[in-house]
């Protein structure tokens, strides 16, 4: 698709509300994940006679360039431990792409119930527990860290290929509760992994040619802007901020996996 065809085939409207939304979207990934809640409707919603692994494919092309540029920006702040990020991100990326396979062969649907289950416990536990994040709260052997990290990144990172939505919020809390990482912290790993799970998902649907790439840059331009903006905000105003955000956006979750559970069955 040349340039001259892209801007024929969609209104100004529904380009400039794809443009905002991914903005939206990159924001709230820079600092708890969830914006595929954001981007990913908007995309099926906006364009709903284009193929669904075609809007996946786009979906993933923004979603990559703002979470590497969130990446980045954290990893000039937040020191890693690389032995661990390494060990995390390679589970991870395998997990991903077996999940990005399986969407062909497995139904999506199936696991709602149990997701929306996981999601409400999340809230529960966070909002009851309010000093969780603010400091770190356990010191892990290297060895127990890669090992723990590990089983997150094998059930998380399977899910962001599979399906995605929350995939941010999941390695968030995750890196909290499981290695007792401060909300910054865990915020700042989720965004690196996040970046290899989405890098290696990507992979499966680019390869089929399951992508539209106009459309797919001018969003990942906008996704870039929120995320930058996004990173700044969290930065600037610490775990508290993160923790209120990670709130906000599990209500959202469960909002929206309640309506498929409950209404579209």
């Amino acid at each position: 698709m040349d340039l001259f065809s892209f801007l024929s085939d969609y209104t100004a409207l529904t380009l400039l509300s794809l443009a905002l939304l991914a903005f939206v979207a990159g924001f709230l990934d820079a600092v708890v994940g969830g914006g595929g809640l954001i981007q990913l409707p908007a995309l099926l919603i906006q364009l709903p006679q284009t193929p669904i692994p075609t809007l996946f494919g786009t979906n993933k092309i923004a979603a990559l360039a703002g979470t590497s540029v969130a990446a980045v920006s954290y990893a000039r702040r937040i020191r890693f431990d690389y032995t661990l990020l390494a060990i995390i991100a390679l589970v991870a990326f395998g997990s991903a792409f077996l999940g990005a396979h399986a969407v062909t062969y497995l139904d999506s649907n199936a696991l709602k119930p149990l997701i929306l289950v996981i999601l409400v416990v999340m809230l529960a536990y966070t909002y009851v527990k309010k000093d969780l994040g603010h400091a770190p709260t356990k010191q892990l052997s290297l060895l127990k860290q890669g090992l723990y990290g590990s089983l997150l990144a094998l059930f998380v990172g399977f899910y962001d290929g599979f399906f995605g939505p929350g995939t941010g919020s999941f390695f968030v809390l995750g890196f909290v509760l499981i290695l007792g990482f401060e909300f910054l912290k865990a915020s700042a790993y989720a965004k690196v992994i996040n970046v290899v799970t989405n890098l290696s998902a990507l992979s499966v649907f680019v390869n089929a040619g399951y992508y539209l790439l106009p459309l797919a840059i001018l969003m990942a331009v906008c996704n870039v802007l929120g995320n930058i903006t996004g990173t700044w905000m969290a930065l600037r105003r610490g775990n508290g901020f993160v923790r209120q955000l990670f709130l906000v956006i599990v209500s959202l979750l469960i909002v929206r996996y309640s309506y498929d559970v409950l209404v579209t069955g």
